[in-house]
C-alpha cells in the first residue's frame, strides 16, 4: 500500500510533475462533453450518460472514476447547453469536477456545421493522508491534508457532417497550483483533446462501420521552470484508436487500442473490447474491458467500464433515433 500511495502521489502532486492528470475512458464517444464543450446539443435532443470505470482491477489504491454528462439543444436549435460531473479517486487522492457548457452551432452549408463551445466550472483536488501508512512519520509531505477548490473555464470546436465529425477541446485553460511548500509543488496543466470519427454504412444502415480516434496532449504552451525544488517531466501524447460496428441499429460492438506517441519508444498501454445495447425506447447500456499491455499487468487484472445512457428523442415518438456519433 505504501508503494501504491507513493506512486499515485508522485503521479498527481509532486514537484512540477508534468503528466496527464485527467481520467481516461475507453467509451469516450459517449461522454465526450467531459473534454469538449462544443459537443453540447450535438445529438439534437436531450442526452444523459453515466459511466463508471475501475482501473487496474486487483491493484490496491487503483483509480476509480465516475462521470455524468447531460446536454441538450434549446428551442433555438443552434444553441446547446450541458453539464458534466467527474469524480476521480486514486488511493488517498481525488478530484471532483463540475462544469457547465454552452455551444453555438454555425451552419457552413446544408450538410456541414461548426460548433463553438465554452464551459465554466470548479474542481476540488484533495488528499487524505490519514489513509496512508508512511515509513517516516515526520515526512512533511504527509503532515497536512489537501483540499483546494479551483475555478476554471474551457473551450472547444467541433465540425460535424452527415457521416463524420472532428473536434478540438481544452476543458481547462487556466494552469493552477495545487500546493507549493518547501521541497514540494503540484500544478494543474492544460490538456488538449483532438477527436475524429466517421460512419460508413455497409450495404445499409443495418450494418455501419464506425472508426474513431482520440489524441490527448498535455502542457502545450505551458511555462517550464527548473530549479532546486521542481522538476518538469513532459507526458507523452497519447492516442486511442477505436473501431466498432453498429448492427441493426441496436447493438454496438467494438475494439480499441491505447498507446503513447513516442516513436520507437512508444508504450503500449492497453487493448480494449467493448459492447453497447441500444433499446428502442432510448435506453442505452454497455461495458468495456481493457487488457493491460504494460508492465502494470503484473499487479492488476485489466480495467472495467460500465455505461448507462438515455436518449430523449422527442422528434421520433415511437422509436428512438440512434446516432452514429
Amino acid at each position: 500500500m505504501r508503494r501504491t500511495i507513493r506512486f499515485l502521489f508522485y503521479f498527481l502532486f509532486l514537484p512540477g510533475l508534468h503528466a496527464q492528470q485527467d481520467a481516461a475512458f475507453t467509451k469516450y464517444v459517449f461522454n465526450s462533453l467531459v473534454f469538449n464543450p462544443a459537443v453540447a446539443g450535438s445529438n439534437e435532443h436531450l442526452t444523459l450518460n453515466l459511466l463508471h470505470r475501475q482501473q487496474w482491477i486487483g491493484f490496491e489504491g487503483a483509480p476509480s472514476t465516475q462521470s455524468l454528462c447531460a446536454h441538450t439543444p434549446l428551442r433555438n436549435e443552434r444553441v446547446g447547453v450541458g453539464m458534466s460531473l467527474v469524480n476521480d479517486k486514486a488511493g488517498a487522492t481525488g478530484r471532483f469536477d463540475l462544469n457547465f457548457a454552452y455551444a453555438y452551432r454555425f451552419s457552413l452549408n446544408e450538410n456541414l456545421n461548426l460548433s463553438a463551445g465554452l464551459q465554466a466550472g470548479v474542481a476540488n483536488w484533495h488528499g487524505n493522508w490519514s489513509k496512508v501508512l508512511v515509513e517516516d512519520a515526520g515526512d512533511a509531505v504527509f503532515q497536512e491534508n489537501i483540499s483546494r477548490w479551483l475555478p476554471n473555464f474551457g473551450a472547444g470546436l467541433q465540425l460535424t457532417g452527415p457521416n463524420f465529425y472532428a473536434g478540438l477541446g481544452c476543458p481547462r485553460l487556466l494552469e493552477q497550483t495545487i500546493r507549493q511548500d518547501a521541497g514540494n509543488s503540484g500544478r494543474i496543466y492544460r490538456h488538449y483533446y483532438l477527436t475524429a470519427g466517421a460512419a460508413f454504412p455497409l450495404r445499409s444502415d443495418n450494418l455501419v462501420f464506425r472508426p474513431s480516434v482520440l489524441i490527448k496532449g498535455t502542457g502545450l504552451f505551458s511555462r517550464y521552470r527548473r530549479d532546486n525544488l521542481t522538476q518538469n517531466i513532459g507526458a507523452p501524447t497519447a492516442i486511442d484508436l477505436n473501431a466498432s460496428f453498429f448492427l441493426i441499429q441496436t447493438f454496438w460492438v467494438g475494439a480499441a487500442y491505447r498507446t503513447a506517441l513516442e516513436g520507437r519508444n512508444s508504450s503500449h498501454d492497453s487493448a480494449d473490447l467493448w459492447a453497447a445495447w441500444y433499446l428502442r425506447n432510448g435506453l442505452r447500456f454497455g461495458a468495456a474491458y481493457d487488457i493491460s499491455l504494460s508492465r502494470i499487468r503484473k499487479a492488476g487484472q485489466g480495467s472495467l467500464e460500465f455505461m448507462l445512457g438515455y436518449e430523449f428523442d422527442f422528434k421520433v415518438k415511437k422509436a428512438a433515433s440512434p446516432r452514429f456519433f
